[in-house]
């Protein structure tokens, strides 16, 4: 098969745009040299790579797999771009990073150190629930993914950046709140308002509860520890959300940590990418940064 590198550029353009037309666009090409470079790269290939339904445009099973690989050359290609740059004594380049949306809370800030000594490098950060990093993860899109809870089955390497201790909160005034010890039975008594199912915070929450033995009435599932801490606020139940999700002062939010018994649910923070990925240079340089932060931190906390 001989195929171009432009080719594989507008393919992979086409599966993040999922038209001709925003491909062209994102490729600075006309229309009709677009639908001409994937048609010869489907010659080349000697499958189609899209097809329409209605209105839409699928990629098809070759398609899905071209721009796989293009997406894997353009990596690459970038990673070759900054190795040049770094010997050339220049610091530029982008920076991928998708997370899971509770990291909102930390990552922002240990990026911002990043930011000030790398300024010629751009940074994309996706804020996904826990299947959307999983499924970014999968497709290879960044360079560094933010879990609470790795996933099985999907090969990848990793490192424990943070922990992460989930934390039982009830409205400041709540009656439990003024206890120096809360036990479980209590809590049997409570209502209670979890994230989601299949979030990296329920995942841990299940697990724990279940070598507890506790089955807490759940009232309310939210999507986001701004509504859990919003709804427990409002005394609609007692709330299970990460510490660092909350201010410093908890009371500033309307909120108390409960002194609960065999609380907080354990968990930590950890940095992946996909199993034998070679990291650029700018995220060598991140990854490096990031754990050195997440040790001060967990020294001064």
């Amino acid at each position: 098969m001989h195929a171009t590198f432009r080719q594989l550029q507008i393919m992979l353009a086409l599966a993040e745009t999922g038209s001709i037309t925003g491909a062209a666009r994102h490729c600075h090409v006309t229309q009709p040299t677009a639908s001409m470079q994937l048609k010869e790269l489907s010659d080349a290939i000697g499958l189609p790579l899209y097809e329409r339904v209605g209105q839409r445009l699928h990629l098809t099973q070759a398609g899905e797999a071209a721009a796989q690989t293009a997406r894997a050359i353009a990596a690459d290609w970038e990673a070759l771009e900054q190795r040049v740059a770094a010997l050339k004594g220049v610091s530029q380049g982008r920076l991928r990073i998708a997370l899971a949306s509770t990291a909102k809370y930390f990552i922002p800030r240990m990026l911002g150190r990043f930011c000030e000594e790398h300024p010629g490098v751009d940074v994309a950060m996706q804020v996904l629930n826990r299947d959307g990093v999983v499924q970014r993860l999968l497709a290879n899109e960044d360079d560094l993914y933010i879990l609470s809870i790795p996933p099985r089955g999907v090969p990848h390497d990793r490192q424990v950046l943070l922990s992460n201790p989930l934390v039982v909160i009830a409205a400041h005034d709540h009656p439990l709140a003024a206890r120096r010890r809360v036990r479980l039975e209590q809590l049997l008594k409570e209502p209670f308002i979890l994230r989601e199912t299949g979030s990296g915070t329920r995942l841990a929450t299940e697990e724990h509860f279940k070598a507890l033995g506790f089955a807490p009435r759940v009232r309310l599932q939210l999507g986001s520890n701004e509504a859990i801490k919003q709804s427990v606020a409002a005394r609609m139940g007692l709330g299970l959300v990460s510490r660092h999700a909350l201010a410093a002062d908890p009371a500033s939010e309307g909120v108390a940590i409960l002194a609960a018994e065999r609380m907080p649910v354990p968990s930590s923070w950890y940095v992946l990418w996909p199993q034998g990925k070679r990291l650029s240079p700018i995220a060598e340089t991140f990854l490096r940064q990031l754990l050195q932060q997440a040790r001060r931190w967990e020294v001064h906390s």
